[in-house]
């Protein structure tokens, strides 16, 4: 147990700027392995509940983890629609996500972080000033639904997350 949790630091370690490379895939293929090893489970057997039962987040949850924090404790990095435009949206507090269209842009920390943070659960969005409170809340939230990919993230449908 106490390997995995080494592990587990040394895997988190500027896991913003390795998590979305080709590689992590390799990472998190020896997490799973270590997750089915800890709770003596079958190879083929899926992780999804062992993560959660665990309240341990997969490789990719990690990722967009450490993306949600580093935007929420660095809003002012960020320009909100409301400064680019004067229309008065729904969206006018949501972070602007600038419009590009080269693939190195989109993976780039604060497109991708804010990119990730513009699909948060609207609860959650809301309590980012308090870093402490918005940290627990995004982990239950990660945790009760395990996502294996930033895809799999957008998939989901957080609106009727009530906690």
């Amino acid at each position: 147990m106490v390997y995995f949790f080494c592990f587990h630091s040394i895997m988190s370690y500027g896991i913003i700027f390795w998590g979305n490379s080709p590689h992590s895939i390799n990472i998190f293929e020896i997490q799973k392995r270590i997750i089915r090893i800890m709770t003596n489970s079958n190879r083929r057997e899926t992780c999804h509940p062992l993560f959660h039962q665990l309240g341990i987040l997969p490789l990719p949850s990690q990722y967009i983890f450490s993306l949600l924090l580093f935007v929420a404790t660095n809003k002012k990095l960020f320009s909100h629609n409301s400064q680019i435009h004067d229309i008065n949206t729904c969206h006018n507090n949501n972070l602007h996500l600038p419009l590009t269209g080269l693939t190195l842009v989109q993976k780039d920390v604060a497109y991708s972080g804010c990119k990730i943070f513009k699909h948060l659960n609207p609860q959650i969005k809301n309590i980012s000033n308090n870093v402490a409170l918005f940290k627990s809340k995004l982990k239950k939230l990660l945790l009760r639904y395990v996502s294996y990919g930033v895809d799999e993230y957008y998939q989901q449908n957080y609106k009727d997350y009530e906690r």
